[in-house]
């Protein structure tokens, strides 16, 4: 569609695991654009943090607002350790989702991603929304209340095909019980996995008034965009059109996998987005990968675009969950043209070609990966499958190989994975203390423009840039255009 009212042009990208959180989300929204938090593993995050010793206090002032006081009261006492942990000692592991999980991890899960949310919206009157994989299921019902509770006000889901989404959304806000269907590799015929969650049962009886936020999914093509407006249990209020470029998991190519020389995805033509399909669907729609520029901001909106959302410029800047001695150092390797970023088709037990940056000291190293223990403690991608007797089981391609083999798994499957669950927390500085005292290590993605993220300094030997100057660098692109950027 020509123009989109009400819809910012840019939006900030909701990546890995708490890279966008609550911080960076607030501070692009407060430039009136769209701040958007990752919404992967915030129960994890939420209780890691807490037992840190909830430095500053914000985690203790948004639990504080929490409509449910009792639930907020148990997890501060489950989690908060006074001045925190030291080094050395483990986090506090918890159950690995299931499908009928507990009062415990249904509340944490739910808190988390009101928390994040609260804090993100806290302060001022732009809009923040939060990211979700569509391929993590268990915890989605939950997470999604959890943002309602808090006002989110966009919901941007990818990594699959979020058809039942917007009904969920609108039976949530409603206060009527929910369910989805879990996906389940060898499962009977007549057979049906779900996970369920009562807004009312949760709230004690006590449903507050909700506002429904608008859906965005995230798509790679045209054929997948129109069965979503066509076929979606609800309203799909647009989509973000993400090319191979981006961050992160990425969809495969279209056909059969071929690798090129580097053993990396080859994709071509089909896998370009038809951007005419995308115009007749009278959505507005977003351009993502490699568009952190103000020429790629104006290339996007000619084409129709309401916007462009942003991932790898905003993920090294000030604000981003990043640890800061990471974005130190892919600064300089960017400096030094030394920046690397490979789409390994194998890296990720999602299945997805995922982006990997070539950061000395971290997973992405052979030798660094192969003196860690394979472990599965907290299994966001395990893959749910029923054996020959209808009985639900969970396995991971990146567990200990004897016993993913032992659950059904086939030896090709486990080839180049890596424990992206724990990898993740590691990026933000809450890795999980393993056996002998060992750290768990990082691995970092984000996409191929990484190399440009110097011409967001404010000066050449700047130590770093905001989540502001970025907004600044992209916004005279929206400017060339005719267009205003919504408040």
């Amino acid at each position: 569609m020509a123009d989109s009212p009400g819809h910012p042009s840019i939006i900030q990208g909701g990546m890995g695991v708490a890279v966008s959180d609550w911080r960076l989300a607030r501070a692009v929204s407060e430039t009136g654009q769209l701040g958007v938090v990752a919404g992967t593993a915030l129960d994890i995050v939420l209780s890691r943090r807490l037992q840190l010793g909830d430095i500053g206090g914000n985690l203790k002032r948004a639990m504080d607002a929490f409509p449910i006081p009792e639930i907020a009261q148990r997890v501060w006492q489950r989690f908060f350790v006074p001045g925190g942990k030291a080094p050395q000692v483990r986090f506090k592991s918890q159950p690995l989702p299931s499908i009928r999980s507990d009062n415990a991890v249904e509340e944490l899960a739910v808190l988390a991603n009101f928390v994040e949310v609260y804090l993100a919206k806290e302060g001022h009157k732009g809009r923040v929304g939060i990211n979700y994989l569509t391929k993590i299921q268990l915890p989605t019902l939950s997470s999604l209340f959890g943002a309602l509770l808090a006002g989110v006000d966009y919901v941007l889901m990818g990594a699959g095909i979020p058809k039942t989404i917007p009904s969920v959304l609108d039976r949530l806000v409603a206060g009527e019980p929910v369910d989805l269907k879990i996906d389940v590799t060898g499962e009977q015929s007549n057979d049906e996995y779900r996970v369920r969650f009562d807004p009312v049962e949760f709230c004690r009886q006590r449903m507050p008034t909700l506002r429904r936020p608008k859906f965005l999914a995230i798509v790679s093509s045209s054929a997948l965009a129109t069965m979503l407006a066509r076929r979606s249990s609800g309203h799909v209020d647009g989509f973000v059109v993400e090319g191979s470029t981006a961050g992160g998991h990425n969809a495969p190519p279209r056909g059969a996998m071929q690798l090129d020389d580097q053993g990396e995805p080859v994709y071509g033509e089909r896998d370009l987005p038809d951007l005419a399909v995308f115009r007749s669907l009278e959505r507005p729609f977003w351009l993502a990968g490699s568009y952190g520029s103000a020429e790629r901001v104006v290339e996007a909106l000619q084409a129709g675009a309401a916007g462009v959302q942003v991932g790898t410029a905003f993920a090294f800047c000030r604000e981003s969950g990043l640890r800061s001695d990471i974005k130190r150092d892919v600064l300089e390797m960017v400096r030094q043209d030394a920046a690397r970023v490979r789409t390994d088709p194998a890296v990720s037990p999602a299945g997805f070609p995922f982006k990997v940056l070539n950061l000395p000291g971290s997973m992405s190293e052979a030798d660094c990966y192969k003196s860690r223990k394979p472990v599965c403690d907290l299994g966001f991608l395990r893959h749910a499958y029923s054996d020959s007797e209808g009985a639900l089981g969970w396995r991971c391609p990146a567990e200990n190989v004897e016993s993913y083999l032992r659950k059904g798994g086939s030896q090709s499957d486990t080839v180049g994975r890596k424990c992206i669950c724990n990898a993740l927390l590691a990026n933000i500085g809450l890795e999980q203390v393993q056996a002998g005292g060992r750290p768990e290590l990082p691995l970092v993605t984000c996409g191929d423009d990484v190399a440009q993220i110097t011409s967001f300094l404010p000066t050449p030997d700047a130590e770093g840039y905001s989540a502001q100057d970025v907004v600044a660098h992209l916004l005279p692109g929206v400017a060339a255009t005719g267009r205003g950027t919504s408040p």
